[in-house]
């Protein structure tokens, strides 16, 4: 038989508070301080004193996108978590102290549970209590209380407030223990089932005192357990399904990314593609209502006359309908061509719409790519270049340093009588030769602009090749790696180190070299000897190292940047190996002090050979998505050979000697 009740003292609602509220607030605790994996959490900064004009703003939405990484409504949830289990754990210590204390006739007459004997052996044996005291312990110590607690003989004491009644209900509980305690089997009853009636009904007590089930609080109840599982349990539900749902995996919603296919064309320019990322829906977070047309003519009329459009950009923007739509490409527009808008809100808005445009640049980049036409993907990446540097397309790259306007940069320009001149270009030339060139600046924005031009990440290429992990040639659809090693040199480095032959070799790790083999260090390069002719064995710990962030002034958000490396074909220029993304390096490119360091860096792009015997000419694509000027292109040879060459044993002296220049038409 069962006994169902409810918690009347609220002594079990606590504890089961407490569990179900910490099944939640542990696990989010975990995921709060969890380390932040995001690019932009862990890496190092450009150094560089170079404030734009609008740098209030820019900061303001720097804090803004860093407010939505920190996870503010988790940490939220996460203190009221913890801070109602600081209550559930208040009320049960309380409850503890007030709840009453369960009948014992041994605590009533103040008998210990033990015989004296037993007492005594278990101080000898240093072994626990098993046996209860004796009935003549028992009666000896009711007869001594007698003494002292029977009616007769106690009486009261007014400092303890007691009183006849008192006395007589004290013995008439001590008379009741007694018994319970002496008689033989009410005695065996309370030892074996904790009752003095022998074996009761089995008790199952639920978790919720009774006042929240009475007649008068049944709808309380009700309405609670109906707004919580009826409503708030599903809307949350729903709402981390749909934002799972709802976006791609470059994070855009599913209704930007079906907009930008439509947009896509073969022969998309920067511009083109700078028009059609204004069909986000995103934007539509932002501007709502009275927002859309707030403003909207003011910096359409300021884009116009700024002269950053092309004939063809001001053609796309005027056929536009969609009000919002047309704002955010005015919007776009003046962020890139640096146009003051004399409104501290529509500033604001300018600036506020970049993080998302960005996003929405990734995206379009991973559409182009089933199209395999290498011109819509490079606009791609080089839009990405102009909205993080704040340049319109077309425009001179060396608006990248700080202090650098867009006079200034054609002047320089048009005094080479060239095209426009990249960072690269510019500080390569004579130092005498490039500060007159920049005489619009100062000597200390100058020098600001060297300083930040000279910790720029530009990857020189050293080498490409092709290799199959353990085999000496590439076999028709065997798994082959592209190799390219390279090396971080900013422009304007002076006394740059020679290459090392050794280190443009890619060393197989041996068979036994498990660390090598799974990445955790380099392999062993037997060639390499110091001055005495000694091996150098190079015991390398790899971890990945990423570059400083991009340095962007006027880019609302931290970026770290990105290489991307593709392969198209050389003869019809169509995109033969799709895009992979590089955030961080083998090694490290700068030292502590953000000097060069001149390491040889390799990096690996593995995909499938083709099915026949040939040789395969293509160009290797490798584009930042941060700077400008700054892409790099090398024609390079696939060799695919019969599996036969394959198992052509070599002599010892061409075993000594690496075999990857047969693998590639193309050597830096």
């Amino acid at each position: 038989m069962s006994d169902y009740n409810y918690d009347e003292q609220g002594q079990f609602f606590p504890f089961f508070m407490l569990t179900m509220v910490g099944l939640v607030t542990v696990p989010l605790t975990f995921n709060v301080f969890k380390a932040s994996t995001d690019l932009e959490q862990t890496a190092t900064r450009i150094q560089s004193d170079f404030k734009p004009k609008d740098d209030d703003i820019i900061q303001a939405q720097r804090r803004k996108q860093k407010r939505k990484e920190r996870k503010i409504k988790r940490i939220l949830a996460m203190l009221m978590g913890y801070a109602f289990m600081a209550y559930m754990v208040y009320l049960i210590v309380v409850t503890q102290r007030t709840s009453p204390k369960i009948w014992d006739p041994y605590d009533i007459l103040g008998v210990s549970r033990v015989s004296n004997i037993d007492h005594q052996h278990a101080q000898c044996t240093n072994k626990p209590f098993v046996k209860s005291a004796s009935e003549s312990d028992i009666r000896g110590f009711y007869r001594r209380l007698s003494v002292k607690y029977h009616p007769d003989k106690a009486r009261p004491d007014p400092s303890k407030n007691e009183t006849l009644d008192t006395i007589n209900d004290r013995w008439v509980e001590m008379t009741k223990a007694f018994k319970s305690l002496t008689d033989e089997e009410v005695r065996n009853n309370y030892l074996q089932y904790g009752n003095p009636d022998g074996k009761q009904s089995t008790s199952i007590g639920i978790a919720l005192p009774k006042w929240m089930v009475e007649e008068g609080n049944r709808w309380v109840v009700v309405a609670f357990y109906g707004l919580f599982l009826g409503v708030l349990l599903p809307y949350t539900v729903g709402k981390w399904w749909y934002g799972t749902q709802a976006l791609t995996k470059d994070k855009v919603l599913h209704s930007s990314a079906g907009k930008l296919f439509r947009q896509y064309k073969d022969d998309l320019t920067e511009g083109a593609i700078v028009s059609a990322l204004s069909v986000g829906d995103e934007y539509k977070e932002s501007f709502k209502g009275a927002q859309i047309d707030a403003g909207a003519s003011k910096v359409e009329s300021k884009v116009m006359a700024s002269g950053v459009l092309s004939p063809l950009d001001v053609a796309k923007l005027k056929e536009i309908d969609d009000p919002l739509r047309r704002k955010i490409l005015s919007l776009l527009w003046a962020y890139l061509g640096r146009v003051e808008l004399d409104d501290a809100e529509l500033e604001k808005q300018k600036y506020e719409v970049v993080p998302q445009t960005l996003q929405l640049i990734n995206s379009f980049a991973a559409i182009t790519q089933p199209f395999l036409n290498v011109g819509p993907l490079l606009a791609a990446y080089h839009t990405s270049q102009n909205i993080v540097q704040a340049i319109a397309p077309g425009k001179s790259p060396l608006l990248q340093l700080p202090h650098f306007t867009q006079q200034a940069a054609e002047k320089i320009s048009e005094s080479r009588a060239k095209a426009p001149l990249t960072i690269q270009m510019l500080m390569a030339l004579p130092a005498q030769l490039r500060r007159n060139l920049c005489s619009d600046l100062s000597d200390s924005q100058y020098s600001q602009a060297m300083h930040v031009a000279s910790q720029m990440p530009h990857l020189h290429v050293a080498k490409v090749f092709f290799k199959v992990v353990g085999e000496r040639v590439v076999t028709p659809g065997s798994q082959v790696q592209l190799v390219v090693k390279a090396r971080a040199i900013p422009p304007g480095t002076k006394d740059v180190p020679p290459v090392d032959p050794l280190d443009l070799e890619d060393i197989d790790p041996d068979e036994d070299d498990i660390d090598a083999i799974k990445g955790r260090r380099t392999a062993k390069n037997t060639r390499r000897k110091d001055a005495d002719g000694n091996k150098i064995e190079d015991h390398s710990i790899l971890q990945p190292v990423q570059p400083p962030l991009a340095y962007a002034p006027y880019f609302p958000a931290d970026h770290a940047p990105r290489w991307h490396v593709f392969l198209s074909e050389a003869r019809t220029g169509r995109i033969a190996v799709h895009p992979t993304t590089f955030t961080a390096f083998d090694k490290p490119i700068f030292t502590v002090d953000g000097k060069p360091t001149f390491n040889m860096l390799t990096l690996k792009y593995p995909f499938i050979a083709p099915p026949q015997v040939a040789n395969y000419p293509f160009v290797m694509h490798m584009v930042c998505d941060s700077y400008i000027g700054m892409d790099t292109t090398v024609p390079v040879t696939l060799e695919i050979k019969d599996v036969s060459e394959a198992h052509v044993v070599e002599s010892e002296d061409e075993i000594s000697e690496p075999d990857e220049g047969k693998l590639t038409k193309f050597t830096f």
